[in-house]
C-alpha cells in the first residue's frame, strides 16, 4: 500500500511541475489560445497527457480509499471477534486437527476452573467426568465426522472434582481444501437450568404442602408394582387412609391449624410405612400406601394395624394438643381387581365403609361394599337434589316445663324423605351433609323454615314458644352467619327474643376468641344461645363465664343411664347445680321413663325434651298440642313424682 501511494505522489509531482512549466513559458490566460493556434499538435497532445494523468490519478484514490475501508473493517470485525471470544459467557475452547488444546477464553476459566496455562497443551479428556462410556464419545466423534458438528449434554468435571451438566457444540473446522484444522468447543453451565427442572418435576409429583408423592406419582409407582408383581407372582396392597373428622378441625380451628395437622399427620404415617412403601398425599385429607412385594395379606394388615395404633396418641401441634382417629381401607392385587384402577377404588370403597362403622379402623375390601359405595353415592346425589326438589321437613320436638308441664319451646329436626330409598335417617345424611359442605345451604332453609314456623303459630293465636335451630361447624364458621340470622328474622318477622341457637362445645372450645365474637355478635341481635349436649365434650367453668350462654343442654347419654350409673348422675347433678348458680336454664334431652323424670324434678331441672313427652311431630301435629295445653299439663301433673304441683300452671293455662 505505501508503494502505491510513493507512484501516486510522484503522479502528482509530474502533473504539478508541467502545469508550474506551462504557465512560465506561456502567459495562462493570454497565450493559451495563442499556443493553441500556432501548435495544435502540441496542444492536443498535453491535454491527453494531463488529463490521463488526472483520471489515473482519480482511480488510484478511489483504489486507495476502498483499501483503508476494507482494512479498517477487518480490524474491527478482529476486534470484535475479540471481544466476543473475551467477554462471552460461554466457555470456548479451541484444538488443533489432533485435540491439542490451544486456548480457551475466560468464560471457560470461570466454569472449570482451569486457566488458559493449565490446558494449553492438553487434551479436552482433562474434563471427562467419568459418567460417559466410551460409545457415548465414540458416537459423538462419528457424529462430528460425517456432519462437521455435535450438539448435546454432557457431565463434565471443574477443576475442583465437581461434576457439573453443560450444554456442548463442537464445530470442526475446514481449510479450502475440506481438511479439518481446528475444532472449536462452545458449551454452557447448565446446572441452575437442571436444578430447576428437577424442582418443577418434584413439585409436579409431590404434594406441596406434605412434600409426599401425588397422586400421580402415585400411580406411577403401582403401575410399576402391578407389572412386576405379575412377572414375579406377588401381591400389591393399596392402602386408602382418611382421617376421621378432619373437616370439622378445618371449620373450628382454621386451615393454617388443619395444614399444620396435616404435616404432622404425614411424618406419623411415614414413620409406619416399610422401607420399601410408598406413601402418598392423595388430595385433602386422604392419604395411600402402596406395598409392593407382598407375599401374604398379613404383611398388608400388619401395617394396617400399626397406622390405627399410631393414632391412638394425640398429635401436640405448637399451641394445642388434638387427639384424631384414622379410617384404612385395604385392597390386594390381584384378589381385589387386575389392574391399577379397580384395585385403588376398591381400597376407597373398604376405606368408607370403615368410615361408616365409627372410624379408627381399618377394613378388607368385600365384594358386598361396592353396594354400599354405590348407596352411598346415590345418598350424596341425592342430597343435592333434595333441597331443590323439597324433599327435606322439618319436625319439632317439645321442650316442656318439668313443674308445670307446659310447653315452653321446640326443636327442629331435620328429616329427609327419598323418592326411593323413604325416610333417611338423619344419623346417616347430616355427617354426608357435613362433608360435602351442603350443610350451609341446608342449614340456612332450616333456619328460614324454623322462624316462619314459629312465626305462623302465634299468627294463628296460639302461646309463644321458642323456637331452638342447631348450628353446624360450618355455619358457625361461616362469616355470614350473623348477617344470615339477622335477614332470615327480618324475613319472618319473628322476634329474635322467640329463636335459639344451638351450638356444640367442640364448635366453642376449638377457636375461644372467634367463638366469643361471634356469639356477641349473635347475642346482639337478641336471640338466645344454647349449649347442645353439654358434658360430652370440653366442659369448663372457664367458657360458661366467657360466653353469653342462656341455655345447657344435658346430653341424653347421662340421662339414659342416670338412675343406674351412680357416675352419671353426679354428673347430672353437678351441671344441674352449676347451671342453677350461674343464672342458667338447663334442658335434659332424652327423657323417656318417670323415673329419669322423678330425678330431674328432684335435683331442680328446668326442662325436659323426650318421648316421655312427645316424640318430634309434623307443624300440624304441634299446633294442635298447643292448642291443647291445659289437657296436656293435667296429665303433666299426674306422672309428678309430688302433688305439690305449682299453683303457676292452673294460671297460666287461664292467661
Amino acid at each position: 500500500m505505501r508503494r502505491n501511494v510513493m507512484v501516486d505522489l510522484v503522479v502528482v509531482g509530474a502533473v504539478t511541475g508541467t502545469a508550474l512549466l506551462f504557465n512560465w513559458r506561456f502567459s495562462w490566460a493570454r497565450q493559451m489560445k495563442a499556443f493553441v493556434q500556432t501548435h495544435p499538435g502540441w496542444a492536443t497532445v498535453f491535454f491527453v497527457v494531463t488529463g490521463s494523468l488526472l483520471l489515473f490519478f482519480f482511480l488510484r484514490w478511489m483504489t486507495f480509499q476502498r483499501l483503508v475501508a476494507t482494512n479498517r473493517a477487518a480490524e474491527e470485525a478482529q476486534r470484535l471477534a475479540s471481544s466476543v471470544f473475551r467477554y462471552t459467557q460461554e466457555g470456548i475452547m479451541i484444538t488443533d486437527a489432533s485435540g491439542t488444546i490451544l486456548s480457551v477464553n475466560p468464560a471457560f476459566t470461570a466454569i472449570t476452573g482451569y486457566t488458559e496455562e493449565d490446558v494449553r497443551g492438553q487434551t479436552p479428556r482433562i474434563l471427562k467426568s467419568g459418567r460417559h462410556d466410551a460409545a457415548f464419545y465414540r458416537q459423538m466423534w462419528e457424529t462430528i465426522q460425517k456432519t462437521g458438528q455435535w450438539r448435546g449434554e454432557i457431565w463434565n468435571k471443574r477443576k475442583n472434582g465437581e461434576i457439573y451438566p453443560e450444554w456442548l457444540t463442537i464445530s470442526a473446522v475446514k481449510d479450502d481444501e475440506g481438511r479439518i484444522t481446528h475444532y472449536i468447543a462452545v458449551f454452557t453451565d447448565i446446572t441452575e437450568q437442571k436444578r430447576y427442572e428437577e424442582q418443577i418435576k418434584h413439585q409436579a409429583l409431590h404434594d406441596p404442602l406434605t412434600d409426599l408423592p401425588n397422586r400421580r406419582l402415585f400411580n406411577e409407582r403401582m403401575a410399576d408394582a402391578v407389572r412386576q408383581a405379575r412377572e414375579a407372582g406377588w401381591k400389591v396392597a393399596v392402602l386408602f387412609l382418611d382421617l376421621d373428622r378432619f373437616k370439622n378441625i378445618n371449620d373450628t380451628l382454621g386451615h393454617v391449624v388443619g395444614d399444620e395437622l396435616l404435616r404432622s399427620v404425614a411424618k406419623r404415617l411415614l414413620a409406619c410405612v416399610p422401607r420399601e412403601g410408598v406413601l402418598a398425599r392423595i388430595g385433602g385429607d386422604e392419604f395411600a400406601v402402596l406395598l409392593p412385594s407382598l407375599m401374604t395379606r398379613a404383611e398388608a394388615e400388619h401395617v394396617a394395624q400399626r397406622i390405627v395404633n399410631r393414632f391412638t396418641q394425640p398429635i401436640e401441634l405448637e399451641e394445642r394438643c388434638l387427639y384424631m382417629s384414622i379410617s384404612v381401607g385395604i385392597a390386594l392385587y390381584p384378589d381385589d381387581g387386575d389392574d391399577c384402577t379397580t384395585v385403588v377404588k376398591h381400597a376407597d370403597m373398604a376405606m368408607y365403609c370403615a368410615k361408616d362403622e365409627g372410624g379408627n379402623r381399618y377394613r378388607f375390601f368385600t365384594p358386598g361394599m361396592e353396594q354400599r359405595t354405590a348407596q352411598r353415592w346415590k345418598l350424596e346425589n341425592g342430597l343435592r337434589q333434595a333441597l331443590e326438589l323439597g324433599e327435606l321437613r322439618l319436625v319439632y320436638q317439645p321442650q316442656v316445663d318439668v313443674r308445670t308441664g307446659l310447653m315452653t319451646g321446640v326443636e327442629a329436626l331435620l328429616r329427609w324423605h327419598h323418592p326411593e330409598l323413604g325416610w333417611i335417617s338423619p344419623a346417616s345424611f347430616i355427617p354426608l351433609a357435613e362433608e360435602t359442605g351442603l350443610i350451609v345451604p341446608i342449614g340456612e332453609w332450616v333456619l328460614r323454615t324454623a322462624c316462619a314456623q314459629a312465626k305462623a303459630w302465634q299468627e294463628a293465636g296460639l302461646p309463644p314458644v321458642r323456637m331452638a335451630v342447631n348450628l353446624s361447624a360450618r355455619q358457625f364458621q361461616e362469616g355470614r352467619l350473623v348477617e344470615t340470622v339477622r335477614r332470615v328474622l327480618a324475613e319472618t318477622g319473628l322476634e329474635p327474643r322467640f329463636l335459639e341457637l344451638e351450638i356444640t362445645e367442640g364448635i366453642m372450645m376449638t377457636n375461644r376468641d372467634q367463638a366469643v365474637e361471634m356469639l356477641h355478635r349473635l347475642k346482639a341481635i337478641g336471640v338466645k344461645i344454647a349449649i347442645d349436649d353439654f358434658g360430652t365434650g370440653y366442659s369448663s367453668l372457664g367458657y360458661l363465664k366467657r360466653f353469653p350462654i342462656d341455655t345447657l343442654k344435658i346430653d341424653k347419654s347421662f340421662i339414659r343411664d342416670c338412675m343406674d350409673v351412680p357416675e352419671d348422675a353426679a354428673i347430672v347433678r353437678a351441671i344441674i347445680a352449676l347451671a342453677r348458680n350461674l343464672n342458667i336454664r338447663v334442658v335434659a334431652e332424652g327423657v323417656e321413663h318417670r323415673r329419669q323424670l322423678a330425678f330431674l324434678f328432684a335435683e331442680g331441672c328446668d326442662v325436659i325434651q323426650g318421648y316421655l313427652y312427645n316424640p318430634p311431630v309434623s307443624p300440624v301435629e304441634l299446633e294442635g298440642m298447643l292448642r291443647q295445653q291445659g289437657a296436656l299439663a293435667a296429665e303433666w301433673e299426674k306422672m309428678l313424682p309430688t302433688a305439690a304441683v305449682s299453683a303457676s300452671v292452673s294460671t297460666h293455662i287461664k292467661t
